[in-house]
């Protein structure tokens, strides 16, 4: 089976490692956020869809001013988030990550709390749509939120676009 390229993501390298990443920590911010995205394409390619999304969502939350140039090249992965799931083959991921972004959106601490909360609930709605099928966690005090709520957080919390960046994620193909 022919894995497809994602047209969200930049095109990968020949060869990348998880050190494509941590060589940059602390680095170039705009970099950092380019390299995650072209890092995430490459585990697509490779099959390993579960370390995609981790590696795509470092730069969903990375600290990029709404104004950094790669923004208008590769905006915010919502889109790629969205198509992965959505073309991920089967119901078998690496671990759930409609879960997993539940978890994230009411358990994420510390700098920059609120917007990656945010952004977390943003991909776990885009989730649902893509895979109703995925199991949420139905642990009693895990609440989940609405449409709407989610729109304000990234209103309050996110860049000036991020909201229609978001919402364009669920008419992509």
């Amino acid at each position: 089976m022919s894995i497809p390229f994602c047209p969200y993501l930049p095109p990968p390298e020949p060869e990348m490692s998880y050190r494509s990443l941590r060589e940059l920590r602390g680095g170039n911010i705009e970099t950092f956020y380019r390299t995650a995205l072209t890092y995430g394409h490459y585990l697509w390619l490779k099959g390993c869809s579960g370390r995609a999304i981790l590696a795509i969502t470092r730069a969903l939350y990375a600290d990029l001013p709404d104004e950094a140039a790669v923004l208008r090249e590769w905006p915010l992965p919502y889109r790629a988030l969205h198509w992965i799931v959505v073309n991920h083959p089967n119901q078998d991921f690496p671990g759930n990550p409609r879960i997993s972004f539940q978890h994230q959106a009411t358990r994420l601490r510390g700098e920059r709390a609120a917007i990656r909360r945010a952004r977390a609930w943003g991909v776990w709605k885009l989730i649902c749509a893509a895979k109703p099928e995925l199991p949420a966690d139905t642990t009693p005090g895990i609440k989940q939120i609405t449409l709407h709520e989610i729109e304000r957080r990234l209103a309050n919390h996110g860049h000036s676009n991020e909201v229609q960046i978001w919402q364009s994620a669920f008419r992509s193909p």
